[in-house]
């Protein structure tokens, strides 16, 4: 498993670059909460959204996630722990005033780009803080 990145992978790479085209300036791989021990992948602080690029095995796709044959109990139980982990995040977030949007990795570019906007917009408008998941298709 030390293999598998923890940040930069190609759909995140993906998503900031479409952002920056955008003329949207962000920050990477920031705890939004110092006192907050989660990182997300992209975070606009001045709006308070932050945005995590979920990938389909590590946090259970309905569509695409899988289950290994051997072992099959250790990974249950751990990818059930990353989406309650998920969870809990998305709540403490909200209840800190961020806005949470979270995307998969298969999720089309221009799709994530909407969800990242139409947080921003809400942020802006002053709407109240909520979590945004992308559709899975």
């Amino acid at each position: 498993m030390r293999s598998n990145k923890g940040r930069d992978t190609k759909p995140e790479r993906r998503l900031r670059s479409a952002l920056h085209r955008q003329g949207l300036r962000y920050r990477v791989s920031v705890r939004p909460v110092p006192t907050l021990r989660r990182t997300a992948d992209v975070v606009f602080t001045k709006y308070r959204v932050a945005v995590f690029m979920d990938g389909c095995y590590w946090h259970g796709c309905p569509s695409h996630g899988s289950m290994p044959s051997s072992n099959r109990d250790f990974w249950v139980a751990k990818i059930e722990g990353n989406k309650r982990r998920d969870a809990e995040t998305d709540r403490l977030l909200v209840e800190q005033g961020w806005f949470v949007v979270r995307v998969w990795e298969h999720t089309a570019v221009e799709d994530a780009v909407t969800l990242v906007r139409l947080a921003l917009e809400e942020s802006k408008s002053h709407f109240s803080p909520r979590a945004i998941r992308a559709d899975v298709r």
